[in-house]
């Protein structure tokens, strides 16, 4: 039997549809015609157990909380990513990629959890470059892998000067070849794009 359904009030991000919940029994601390949070799909969320996604949070894209977990305030869930167990995340906290929350875990405030590639490039005068999900940070800089490879040198100067300017002339295609190799799902359109042009 279905604890929750999808209701017509819905939010776009990055495209995704996400539709936010009503329960449909009682459960927990849940009672029946409570409005949860938002999934994009069934699957987001499990129909058996306790689990619940309240207040304004989200699960998307592959995550799925389940067991007893909470989702709440202005969390996030997206990606791979598994919330179970009794764990609860909430605040603004973001779990994503292929990360696990189990057990009792307590995931809150700012924190966002997820296996990353950390590379140090350049020595004194290079920066830390972080890639998290389609997404790479080089600096305190934080895009879309695909907008770093289509930005131009200006764009790039923009950064920090001369310095940033001559860092990415010298490890881009480095770091392209870690992004696709890593991330290739993040180039994914792209790729299909061109494909379809040649054709």
């Amino acid at each position: 039997m279905a604890k929750y359904k999808l209701t017509s009030e819905t939010k776009l991000w990055f495209g995704r549809t996400l539709y936010r919940i009503e329960a449909l029994i009682s459960f927990g601390s849940v009672r029946a015609g409570d409005n949860g949070g938002f999934v994009e799909a069934e699957k987001n969320l499990g129909q058996e157990g306790n689990a619940w996604v309240s207040g304004d949070a989200w699960v998307s894209g592959d995550a799925r909380v389940y067991g007893n977990a909470r989702v709440s305030g202005d969390a996030r869930v997206y990606g791979n990513a598994r919330v179970s167990g009794d764990a609860q995340v909430y605040g603004d906290a973001r779990v994503y990629g292929n990360a696990r929350v189990s057990g009792n875990a307590q995931v809150y405030g700012d924190a966002r959890v997820s296996p990353v590639n950390l590379i140090l490039i350049g020595g004194r005068r290079g920066y830390s470059v972080t890639i998290i999900d389609q997404h790479m940070q080089i600096g305190c800089e934080f895009h879309k892998i695909t907008d770093w490879f289509d930005f131009d040198d200006r764009r790039i100067a923009e950064m920090d000067g001369m310095r940033s300017a001559h860092f990415w002339k010298a490890y881009r295609g480095i770091l392209l070849e870690i992004c696709r190799l890593e991330r290739p799902d993040a180039f994914a359109p792209i790729d299909e794009k061109v494909t379809t042009e040649a054709a």
